[in-house]
């Protein structure tokens, strides 16, 4: 990839600066901003990919999630333009936002959002996710109709669970942080799209908000108690169509983390889960070290799979995993063999993404329709 000259505004030879990347024209003009659309990314000559980011304003810097260190933008010449070219890897779906002034912001040049301050890049070769309608960060995603109020119990404090029949409802699919599948990323779309293709049966979702994660998600019983003992029963007494023998647990990081542990402490109400990213490096206090994913292979799970062996038999469980996670993967990788090993109906991918939810929505819909099979 050749260098680009701020100052002269050309490369090595007599293009214009970002000719490479399809975009004409002398950057700050307003013939540029007319026809800027980013990021757009280009072939590296090492391998992987350039990915042209623009700003047009102050300072700012890229935050991606998980994936890279913040990027700061760079100054074309004296004018308004920002920019960054980003090396990325093959394969490559991420979540990023602009820092400007101490504000978060999302990209104003590209058209796919993830809530009001977030956007979401895609190297070329990333594969499609073809549920997943393009959001801007200035859309309202559409949210179920149905409130269920839950008050009390276990868990304390009120909460509002929404619940939607995708093509008139079915077995319940619990997706744990369900306000990040309401606000974020558009799930009862993307499922309902699922369900009209045949692509899954139907189903009735379940949203489930998260007051505290690292207490609701670590390996205790009060969460999934509340959920057999008083949740469920509000779903079935609410008027919509729901399956609740026949339930799924969909559940990312701390999340998945707590969906194996429903299954391996409460078999009797999951025995089907589709597990992303999950933090199987977990155990009690780790969270608090100063290397959270250094301590033993596995965590608690993995613990608990070799000392207990459980029967896994009536289990039936999708694990996922960004394959540019490279510090989880051996967490994963452990205790994905161990719950096979344990009579478990096991399935194992590894999405195009880091540890981000833009990388999980395909594997999120793909294996709640395995689960169901």
């Amino acid at each position: 990839m050749r260098l680009i000259d701020p100052v002269s505004g050309r490369g090595a030879g007599t293009e214009p600066a970002f000719a490479a990347y399809g975009l004409p024209g002398t950057p700050g003009t307003n013939a540029f901003w007319a026809a800027a659309g980013t990021p757009v990314s280009v072939a590296a000559d090492s391998g992987g990919w350039v990915t042209l980011f623009l700003w047009r304003g102050s300072p700012a810097r890229i935050d991606f999630e998980s994936w890279s260190e913040p990027v700061p933008l760079r100054r074309w010449g004296d004018t308004d333009c920002w920019y960054a070219e980003v090396p990325m890897p093959a394969r490559l779906r991420v979540t990023y936002q602009f820092l400007a002034d101490d504000t978060a912001y999302a990209d104003p040049f590209n058209p796919v959002g993830a809530g009001g301050d977030r956007s979401i890049a895609a190297t070329p070769d990333a594969p499609a996710q073809p549920h997943w309608p393009d959001i801007a960060a200035a859309d309202i995603l559409p949210v179920p109709r149905t409130r269920l109020r839950w008050a009390g119990g276990r868990l304390g404090g009120r909460r509002t669970v929404r619940v939607h029949a995708a093509g008139g409802g079915g077995p319940v699919v619990l997706l744990l942080d369900g306000d990040d599948w309401l606000y974020l990323h558009p799930a009862m779309t993307a499922f309902d799209s699922a369900v009209a293709r045949g692509e899954m049966p139907p189903v009735t979702l379940v949203f489930l908000p998260t007051r505290d994660r690292e207490a609701e998600f670590g390996c205790r019983p009060e969460l999934w108690e509340a959920v057999r003992d008083e949740l469920l029963p509000l779903v079935a007494d609410s008027g919509v169509p729901a399956d609740g023998d026949r339930l799924v647990v969909a559940g990312q990081s701390l999340g998945g983390l707590s969906a194996m542990y429903a299954a391996l402490e409460f078999p009797d109400l999951v025995t089907r889960v589709a597990c992303q990213s999950a933090s199987f490096w977990w155990a009690p206090g780790a969270a608090e070290q100063a290397d959270p994913l250094g301590g033993p292979v596995g965590g608690a799970i993995a613990a608990r799979l070799r000392e207990r062996h459980p029967d896994l038999s009536g289990l039936r469980i999708a694990f996922d995993v960004g394959e540019h996670e490279t510090r989880m993967l051996p967490h994963c990788e452990l205790t994905e063999t161990l719950t096979a090993q344990a009579g478990a109906t096991v399935r194992v991918s590894r999405s195009a993404s880091g540890h981000d939810r833009a990388g999980w929505r395909h594997a999120l819909l793909r294996d709640v329709a395995w689960a169901l099979t």
